[in-house]
């Protein structure tokens, strides 16, 4: 005859494995209900899920709940260390209701989290034979016993929990594959993934959509490293030129002797080292589009040409009287403030009207930092499968600072982190201290500690405009614009708050 009390552990079972099944296309939602439903199947105050890291013989707390488990989770241990590496060497459930008295018990990590731990049980995670890790249940709430009992449920609990495991570890391991493989195709062909999350960057991409059909030159906009590039690309292969050319300048990277012949070609003899006619990138990209990035750096002279071929679509080669006309959009693009350089006449107030016609700002990564973890994952897949590190993630402490960080540097500097992090890391597991970037701020307790609550509210108010400005290059029309304030007001409050730039 089957109790009232098992009859509650079977509904309780069946919830939980319904609840199972349906996360595991999110392997962390997972993990976390694993442990959750562990807990809540056999009474424990705190639990946790450690899983085993070959490279590093260690077991890393990769899940933790209770009055604690943010201070456990992420912290590693020997494999062999402690009652849950005793079940991980041994493969065996334990019940340790004295836990203080045991040979097995190791204190150290409850000394450095502050918990005291009375009473714990243990149960192998296995996948065909192999195990995982381990799921630790401490204390019995209300101050009671582990007994056999939970025992058998917590190990039934656990089969049901690895399989699942698998299933979410594979499904997750399948999606990073197939994307990957996809971008591939796509870098393959010359094109760059855009990758994101954001509302403002859909919003962006919806506004490319709209006027990619259009022959409107456009200008885009943006910091250093925002993907400029990859929104002209998006530009181009939404547009009735797809199967044109797509022909990249970067104004910048070519001496200002080179720069015509590069953009509108030569003729032979037209000096010194022409031996020979050469065809231009706007000859080049005759039907289709020509995308100049770095706008602000072609010489005034060249200005004048460009606005002739926006104006009249026609130009000479050097050396040459003989007109060429050619049918080319025009995407340009520039990091730099481009009303200040027309203002200042370092840049033609004529050739910015024409290429303004449509303009596509792109926000900087710090304003739109829910693309952080999707961009983050997709450069951990890229070169984790290119160095052969397939299984390698962040940690919790690792997300959290890609998080915070204000990346001047923008995307291309998270991908360069990501890629060195990758290289560097030990184990299956990024840490903060892989990613090499930005300087680790004090905790909160730490900073405002022994301070009155005004003292500590203008300290914060201190280092939150001074990491603004920091990050804005101390632009306060900029900086004021990212703080949503009055430039007014912005310049009172560095005067009151006595912020000073650093001569650094």
């Amino acid at each position: 005859m089957v109790s009232a009390i098992d009859s509650e552990k079977f509904r309780t079972l069946i919830d939980i494995n319904a609840r199972l099944n349906s996360s595991y296309t999110d392997f962390r939602s997972l993990l976390k209900t694993i442990v959750e439903s562990a807990a809540r199947l056999v009474g424990a105050e705190a639990a946790s899920l450690a899983l085993f890291d070959a490279p590093t013989n260690t077991l890393r707390f990769e899940i933790a709940l209770g009055p604690r488990g943010p201070e456990l989770q992420g912290k590693s241990i020997p494999a062999s260390e402690g009652i849950v590496g005793w079940v991980f060497q041994n493969k065996r459930s334990i019940i340790v209701n004295d836990a203080l008295h045991d040979p097995r018990f190791s204190p150290t990590v409850s000394k450095e989290i502050s918990y005291s731990t009375t009473s714990i049980l243990a149960v192998p995670m296995k996948v065909k034979d192999k195990t995982e890790g381990v799921i630790e249940l401490i204390n019995k709430t209300s101050h009671g016993l582990f007994v056999d009992d939970d025992l058998e449920w917590a190990e039934l609990f656990a089969v049901q929990a690895g399989i699942a495991f698998d299933n979410a570890r594979q499904y997750e391991q399948t999606e990073h594959e197939l994307a990957y493989l996809h971008h591939k195709v796509q870098e393959e062909q010359g094109w760059h993934p855009l990758i994101f999350s954001s509302k403002v960057m859909q919003d962006r991409l919806d506004l490319v959509k709209r006027v990619a059909p259009s022959d409107a030159s456009i200008l885009i906009l943006g910091e250093s490293g925002v993907g400029k590039e990859l929104i002209a690309e998006q530009l181009h292969l939404n547009s009735r030129r797809s199967q044109k050319p797509f022909i990249r300048v970067n104004c910048a990277a070519l001496p200002e002797s080179l720069l015509e012949s590069e953009l509108f070609g030569h003729v032979k003899g037209a000096f010194t080292d022409a031996i020979r006619d050469r065809e231009g990138r706007f000859e080049a990209a005759d039907g289709g589009t020509i995308f100049l990035d770095e706008i602000t750096e072609l010489p005034l002279k060249l200005q004048a040409k460009l606005l002739r071929v926006i104006q009249q679509k026609s130009f000479e080669r050097i050396g040459s009287n003989e007109t060429i006309r050619v049918d080319v959009r025009i995407i340009a693009a520039t990091n730099r403030d481009i009303e200040k350089l027309v203002q200042n006449q370092e840049f033609r107030s004529d050739l910015y009207y024409r290429l303004n016609v449509l303009p596509i700002q792109i926000p900087p990564l710090r304003e739109r930092r829910e693309d952080i973890p999707t961009l983050a994952e997709y450069f951990l897949t890229k070169y984790a499968r290119e160095t052969n590190r397939r299984g390698i993630r962040f940690s919790d402490s690792a997300m959290e600072l890609m998080l915070s960080y204000s990346w001047p540097g923008n995307i291309r500097e998270l991908e360069n982190a990501v890629e060195r992090a990758v290289l560097i890391s030990k184990g299956t597991t990024i840490n903060a201290d892989d990613l090499m970037i930005g300087k680790q701020p004090a905790s909160g307790n730490e900073r405002f500690q022994g301070k009155e609550l005004k003292e500590a509210i203008i300290l914060f108010k201190s280092n939150y405009i001074r990491s603004a400005l920091e990050q804005n290059r101390w632009n306060q029309t900029e900086t004021a614009r990212y703080l949503k304030i009055q430039r007014t007001y912005l310049s009172r409050l560095i005067k009151e708050l006595n912020i000073l730039q650093s001569k650094e």
